[in-house]
């Protein structure tokens, strides 16, 4: 048997939220509140979302990036009070959906502040788009030109951006890496699908082409490809300006920062980001004679991944030849992510003390596949058993906004927590919500 290794110390909250404190009784507190306490109240599995962690993300952001436009990525979880918190610290929002721009929008966020992304925009996204007032929307294929522009109304003009794929590839895993030539986003700059668009675009009077978009895949820790990026894309508006006149005033990097899921997992460095892409911008359009365009980014996980928290009732402990199982009562349906990327968390037990030494186990989740890990070989202590309480840190984003209802096991609810306060923003999906939807017999 291959076993793991045992470290990080149990005492390790450096990937929590800023506000967990681990007490002497075992108990564990985020945003000033028991976990403990909010699952004896709304039951497990559940959800927790430190405001003030999501809030503070946001204007380390606004720091890093002043001169830039910074759109919180809506796919990695959205809410109306958290498109409220967005919204009051200033940033923007992309959204990838009609279903996320409506709920945005009758929130009270503003349509112009928004991003509609997507590389397979329905009828219904384009109308919502344009009905609402969408600031920009991301052109992502060929076919999308037409669509638009025959949409717009007679006497409007839309702004747009064009998705580039620039042939960098970069990310966590071969499943989010989104910037190279041989994935569905975006038209390529190597075939000149991506010039031959800017001149369809630049020929429609009803669209206003504002800028380049690009988007390199998520989970990215390393700075140098955003450079790369940079130095790609402003040779291509340098080619845009010397054959059609056009200077294109904005440049988006996308997102796809990444962050440590675990103590010592390496994570973007955002001042060293956002310092580099801004001397990178400068030298290259002082190369290329342009001026310097407006930048944006687009944060999603790194905003709210690390301010959430997923906790879990355990259900069995069984012991096998090979390893220990640690069955709790959520699952794939409530987190896909390690069964999608493979991706490693480190769960820790809370509500009581233990002096028990750590035990290599493997947290499984309850539904009917082999596939349902939540994580593998991680160090618990040894007299875990039934009843216990675990939760798992950097859940906030890709959890709830992934989850199913598989097994017809409904969805979680989620929780703020803030300043000793707590909450509920999203309230448990109920066997009654489920047959709501099954209309036939």
């Amino acid at each position: 048997m291959t076993v793991a290794p045992l470290a990080p110390a149990a005492s390790d909250l450096s990937v929590w939220p800023a506000s967990a404190v681990a007490r002497p009784d075992g108990r564990l507190l985020v945003g000033g509140v028991a976990l403990d306490e909010l699952a004896e109240r709304h039951g497990t599995p559940l959800y927790v979302l430190d405001e003030d962690e999501v809030r503070g993300r946001c204007r380390a952001y606004r720091d890093a990036f002043p001169e830039a436009e910074v759109h919180y990525a809506a796919k990695a979880f959205l809410c109306r009070a958290l498109a409220h918190w967005v919204e009051e610290e200033g940033l923007g929002l992309d959204v990838c959906s009609a279903g996320e721009l409506e709920l945005a929008v009758t929130t009270g966020f503003p349509a112009e502040r928004i991003l509609l992304h997507g590389n397979a925009k329905s009828p219904e996204d384009l109308r919502a788009a344009l009905r609402l007032g969408v600031g920009r929307i991301v052109i992502d294929n060929p076919a999308e030109i037409a669509r638009i522009a025959a949409a717009v109304g007679p006497h409007a003009r839309q702004k747009v951006l064009l998705r580039v794929a620039p042939g960098i590839g970069a990310g966590g895993h071969a499943k989010i890496r989104t910037g190279s030539d041989d994935q569905k986003f975006g038209l390529s700059l190597r075939d000149g699908h991506a010039q031959h668009a800017i001149a369809r675009i630049l020929d429609q009077p009803r669209l206003e082409l504002t800028g380049l978009h690009c988007h390199l895949g998520s989970q990215i820790t390393e700075v140098k490809p955003y450079l790369v990026a940079v130095r790609r894309l402003v040779g291509l508006m340098a080619r845009t300006r010397d054959a059609h006149g056009a200077v294109l005033p904005e440049l988006d990097l996308g997102g796809g920062h990444g962050i440590a899921y675990r103590p010592g997992d390496p994570a973007l460095d955002l001042p060293a980001l956002a310092r580099r892409v801004r001397t990178e911008l400068a030298v290259s359009c002082a190369s290329a004679g342009l001026p310097v365009p407006r930048l944006l980014v687009e944060p999603g996980r790194a905003v709210v991944g690390p301010a959430g928290v997923a906790v879990y009732r355990v259900l069995a402990v069984k012991t096998t030849p090979e390893r220990v199982f640690v069955a709790v009562d959520g699952g794939m349906s409530n987190n896909p992510r390690p069964a999608l990327y493979g991706v490693r968390y480190a769960p820790r037990l809370i509500a009581r003390p233990s002096t028990a030494p750590p035990r290599p186990m493997t947290v499984v989740g309850r539904h009917c596949e082999a596939g349902d890990i939540l994580a593998a070989q991680v160090p618990l202590p040894a007299d875990l058993r039934p009843g216990d309480l675990l939760a798992l840190p950097v859940a906030g984003a890709y959890h709830l906004s992934m989850a199913s209802s598989y097994n017809l096991i409904g969805r979680p609810p989620l929780v703020a927590v803030s300043a000793g306060t707590s909450r509920l923003l999203v309230r448990r999906e109920t066997l009654d919500d489920l047959r709501a939807r099954d209309v036939g017999l």
